[in-house]
């Protein structure tokens, strides 16, 4: 065969080729697949509260089935973390010190996986059953040097442009609101809580586009694709164990979880989810082991949707761990130590079984006049009482928290566990991991937003992420401009940025600047220590 007659049949073939694959399928990478991240946060519960939790179910938790390795929770300058620090070396990947909320141990502002996520095209959310502005959800979304800053992380929160925030915090998010508390007589009045600012970030939320729900029904009715805010208590949500009969208006942390990869998973590239269980910690600081029970298994229901979801994707990564220990809980105690060889599991959770509510909840209905004293010791399961330990009990219910710490002690003692404490443990913590990417063995917590960003592509350790926030006034005075901060004691302080008849103006803890009267958005807010302006401008 001659050259010409290859050349011929070649071209034959090449051209039916062409025709039997359209161009696009041929030469076409095809997309990547959507990746997401749901990292859920059991705030402070020990392993042994975990292993109570099972007996008292009675079952296998959805945790169990995904146990990977453990995690180093210390801080940088403690063995025993703070929620702060520990929420915050899971946000940016460095240890740092206490109540520092998305700082370095230096003070700086860092770049966190949640903002690192939104900024690569990933849709964020948090969920939690605290506040919302509570440490470890601020941990992710906000940077101030303190976490009782509030005021501060909510609006830096609301101007985040995240789009999905379930939980509590409502007061923090008007300009005045009101609640019902106890006071030191154990008598309910009202306290007024509020934004120092004076500002309506409600009306804020509102401008933004999101879906605001303020009740459990319209968490579970509201469908869509917008962005969605949940504020569905003024500070916390209600203990699972309490919730059902006497908040039934606020949502589980399941329920909310389930709602939030329902929004976010309608991304195109893929989502970022943090999701904390916030009052196992509550429960732990006033040694209630009812409450911390009820706490870990509504957040192992909370991994059961997250699983669900994960499995059904194969691209979905789900890592689950604590933060730090709290109360130094144990199945035994000084009244085991001569017989611990024969406490069946009965003797463990029957005692805590009896119980219809936690001891928050079941104080929470004592009457004004005490008169109920025994229903409320009967609805933390303490009925059967001796006459001194009635005395006991009537002697403390002259003030809330004596009563409260009266009723866990006598349930401990009733179910044969020991606490060492009402503060932080600084143990090793179970890790806990499923899907692509997961991380495995024992980690520092430090490591967890490295593996989540990589798995996601990107790196808060390296190129432009690694020094996002910078200084305000040292950028712009080398540029030539002048640089003062107006307001600086008040509220609302502004970083003033002047050249010529050039004017911008930088307000604290808002996405956007004013250049000479005209709103330029930023791709992250504006962060203010109380001396320097933190920004991200570019160019």
């Amino acid at each position: 065969m001659n050259t010409l007659k290859r050349l011929i049949i070649l071209t034959i073939l090449l051209s039916l080729l062409a025709f039997s694959f359209p161009s696009t399928c041929l030469f076409a990478a095809p997309n990547p697949p959507k990746k997401n991240v749901i990292l859920m946060i059991m705030d402070g519960t020990n392993s042994d509260i975990v292993t109570l939790s099972r007996w008292y179910r009675g079952t296998d938790l959805h945790l169990d089935k995904i146990l990977v390795g453990g995690a180093r929770t210390y801080s940088a300058q403690s063995a025993i973390t703070d929620s702060a620090a520990a929420g915050s070396a899971m946000a940016t990947g460095m240890k740092t010190k206490a109540d520092y909320i998305g700082m370095n141990p230096d003070g700086r502002p860092v770049l966190t996986i949640l903002e690192g996520a939104k900024l690569a095209g990933y849709k964020t959310g948090i969920v939690a059953t605290s506040p919302v502005q509570h440490a470890t959800p601020a941990a992710f979304t906000s940077h101030v040097l303190n976490r009782d800053e509030f005021g501060d992380i909510g609006e830096q929160q609301v101007y985040q442009g995240l789009d999905v925030l379930l939980g509590g915090g409502a007061a923090w998010l008007k300009p005045k609101s009101k609640d019902h508390v106890k006071n030191d007589d154990g008598m309910l009045k009202t306290k007024q809580v509020s934004r120092e600012d004076g500002e309506n970030l409600v009306e804020v939320i509102g401008s933004e586009g999101y879906d605001l729900v303020l009740k459990r029904d319209g968490l579970l009715k509201r469908k869509g694709s917008s962005k969605l805010w949940g504020a569905f208590a003024e500070e916390d949500i209600a203990y699972e164990m309490d919730r059902k009969s006497l908040k039934p208006d606020e949502p589980s942390l399941a329920e909310m979880t389930r709602a939030a990869i329902q929004r976010l998973s309608q991304s195109e590239k893929g989502f970022f989810l943090m999701v904390e269980g916030s009052k196992v910690d509550w429960a732990a600081h006033k040694n209630d082991p009812v409450g911390m029970i009820s706490e870990v298994l509504s957040f192992d229901d909370a991994v059961g949707e997250a699983l669900k979801f994960a499995r059904e994707d194969r691209n979905t990564m789900v890592v689950a761990v604590t933060d730090h220990g709290n109360s130094g809980l144990t199945l035994g105690n000084q009244g085991t130590n001569g017989d611990y060889k024969n406490q069946p599991v009965e003797k463990f959770v029957e005692p805590l079984r009896k119980a219809e509510l936690t001891v928050k909840g079941a104080v929470s209905q004592l009457k004004e006049d005490r008169s109920n004293l025994k229903e409320v010791l009967s609805n933390y399961g303490l009925g059967n009482l001796s006459k001194k330990e009635f005395c006991t009990m009537e002697d403390a219910s002259k003030k809330a928290e004596d009563l409260e710490d009266e009723m866990v002690k006598l349930m401990a003692k009733r179910a044969n566990l020991g606490f060492t404490t009402h503060g932080h443990t600084g143990e090793d913590v179970f890790l806990y991991a499923y899907g692509p990417g997961k991380p495995v063995g024992l980690i520092e917590n430090t490591d967890i937003p490295r593996v989540i960003s990589k798995y996601l592509g990107f790196s808060l350790s390296s190129g432009e992420f690694a020094s996002w926030y910078v200084n305000g006034a040292e950028l712009y005075r080398e540029r030539g401009f002048e640089v003062k901060i107006e307001g600086r004691t008040s509220k609302n302080p502004v970083m003033v940025v002047e050249r010529g008849d050039e004017e911008l103006r930088f307000p604290e803890n808002k996405d956007f600047y004013w250049k000479n009267g005209e709103k330029v958005r930023l791709k992250s807010v504006n962060v203010y220590d109380g001396k320097t302006f933190y920004v991200h401008v570019e160019g």
